[in-house]
């Protein structure tokens, strides 16, 4: 059980930080002054990354000793 806690923390931070460098991304191709970002897109990339990070993590993290 300690196992996937271990695991879940792992992933959702691998997810986290996914998520904000998604956004961060996004942000910083389109954006010249804040009022120009496209709040919807931005959000939508980083949810896309977190996704994709949680996929990901399925297939092993190196963060967590297997």
């Amino acid at each position: 059980m300690n196992k996937w806690r271990e695991w879940i923390e792992a992933a959702l931070i691998r997810a986290a930080r996914t998520f904000a460098e998604a956004m961060l991304a996004y942000i910083g191709t389109g954006a010249v002054v804040l009022g120009d970002v496209n709040w919807l897109a931005a959000l939508s990339a980083g949810c896309m990354g977190a996704v994709l990070a949680m996929l990901l993590a399925l297939a092993g993290l190196p963060e967590v000793n297997q």
